[in-house]
């Protein structure tokens, strides 16, 4: 099965004014094993970066769904907890899942999960969102799978909705139990609007007064 992996890759970029620096970038994509995954990434990127590229690192990473807009090139991680009742027990266990969604802010990423988690049937919070470092995606494609020789994977593809796409990776544990902890934003080394945030504090006190 497809999981997600973060791999990490080391290049000398040209920037805007000409200038060319070595930088280390991260790219997400769905693969069955480390070895899968960087055979991918040489597919991949091959084509998008000149010359040399070396791969630093490989990690995997759960997310549960990603939620591409094409409005938007910057992501934000999200993580939600919610109550999930188990068979053993009458007592009621506190999940938590990892999200990615793209967004011009921490708002429109809050207002994003929101309209895109609408159908879920328990109620959720939104404990953290931060800007995510990945640079672009890789979902799966039976193309390219077939190319590097891996067998075709069931529920593969994404689901195609308005000026948005979803993709998953099934195999991946989404239900790991939630630790206690602050319920906070989290700032990345990237600046995040002031404004933005004083008006997501208030969105979350609201719905954390209604629970």
């Amino acid at each position: 099965m497809n999981n997600w992996f973060t791999v990490k890759v080391k290049y000398t970029k040209q920037l805007e004014n000409g200038a060319f620096k070595r930088v280390s970038e991260p790219y997400l994509l769905a693969a069955m094993t480390f070895t899968d995954a960087e055979a991918r990434i040489y597919e991949e990127l091959g084509a998008i970066i000149r010359g040399e590229f070396t791969v630093t690192n490989i990690a995997r990473t759960d997310y549960h769904d990603i939620f591409q807009y094409e409005d938007s090139d910057t992501w934000y991680k999200c993580k939600i907890s919610f109550e999930s009742a188990t068979e053993d027990s009458d007592k009621a266990k506190k999940v938590s899942q990892n999200f990615l969604v793209g967004a011009h802010s921490v708002k429109e990423a809050y207002d994003r999960m929101h309209e895109s988690l609408s159908t879920m049937l328990v109620d959720f919070l939104i404990p953290s969102i931060i800007v995510s470092p990945i640079v672009d995606i890789f979902p799966y494609t039976e193309e390219l799978d077939k190319e590097i020789s891996r067998r075709p994977l069931l529920e593969d593809e994404p689901i195609i909705t308005t000026g948005k796409r979803v993709y998953s990776a099934p195999g991946s544990d989404l239900d790991d139990e939630i630790e206690e902890e602050e319920e906070d934003f989290e700032e990345t080394e990237e600046e995040l609007d002031t404004e933005d945030l004083e008006e997501i504090d208030s969105d979350l006190d609201d719905e954390y007064s209604e629970n």
